[in-house]
């Protein structure tokens, strides 16, 4: 694993938010999932396993790229 790996910051606005892992390579699966309640803060990192990580619910989200809400109503 590369020691540069971006972190990311996942900060739950409400309860319940959902953050999935998905793998890498020639099929991309589902691999890991956390709940998040409000005020919870997830710290994770793009790995030689984790090519992309879906969020389901109200967050924000910080990246070396920026910040951003899920506007989810």
């Amino acid at each position: 694993m590369s020691q540069n790996a971006d972190f990311f910051v996942i900060k739950a606005r409400e309860n319940g938010v959902q953050v999935i892992g998905l793998t890498r390579g020639s099929d991309t699966r589902f691999h890991h999932s956390e709940k998040l309640d409000k005020g919870e803060v997830m710290i994770g990192q793009f790995t030689e396993h984790t090519s992309a990580v879906k969020i389901r619910g109200k967050a924000v989200i910080q990246t070396s790229h920026g910040t951003m809400d899920t506007d989810e109503e």
